[in-house]
């Protein structure tokens, strides 16, 4: 894959996709919009939105730069049976399995030191924050894996366009679904 590093040539190529993601990015706060008479009334919901999606997105960027990283090296095979896709994908949602529970939990501890509240219990926000992390990280990887084989297909460069696409969809994907995991638990 040929690359020319020329402001025009970086513009062409990520101007339609960071327009696109601005739309996608639209969405997103559309949806939050909608939820907002439960985050008002579960502080701890509101607390856990930022960080939820954020770390979604992290995940998937740190996915995003392994899968870059092993595509210039000539490493990467998008074959199901390739080992190194699928130990990224198990270390990726072993990741949200360990990092969820905690952010959950910093998230119920957060609430309580700043306003009191407790209208869900602790156990409650860290079964939420658990439940849509491992959908999340699930969901961040598909993507991440769909979105550095689209690049790659395209003859883009995934390092520029793989992590804004992955940041901005975990964006919309973390609101729905945690909103989604919080209608069915709480």
């Amino acid at each position: 894959m040929p690359t020319e590093w020329t402001v025009r040539a970086i513009t062409r190529a990520m101007l339609p996709v960071l327009l696109v993601l601005t739309l996608v990015e639209l969405g997103s706060g559309l949806v939050l919009g909608s939820f907002e008479a439960q985050l008002l009334r579960y502080p701890s919901l509101l607390v856990l939105v930022p960080v939820t999606i954020g770390t979604a997105g992290n995940l998937g960027s740190v996915l995003a730069a392994r899968l870059s990283t092993s595509f210039h090296l000539g490493t990467l095979s998008f074959s199901p049976r390739d080992d190194e896709l699928a130990g990224n994908a198990v270390a990726t949602l072993a990741l949200a399995v360990t990092v969820f529970p905690v952010i959950g939990a910093g998230a119920w501890v957060a609430t309580f030191l700043v306003s009191g509240d407790t209208s869900l219990a602790l156990r409650t926000v860290v079964i939420v924050a658990l439940s849509s992390g491992i959908s999340l990280a699930v969901l961040a990887v598909l993507v991440t894996f769909s979105a550095t084989y689209v690049a790659y297909r395209f003859g883009l460069d995934p390092d520029d366009v793989v992590i804004p696409v992955v940041t901005n969809v975990c964006d919309v994907l973390g609101v729905v679904v945690l909103f989604g995991v919080a209608q069915v638990l709480v």
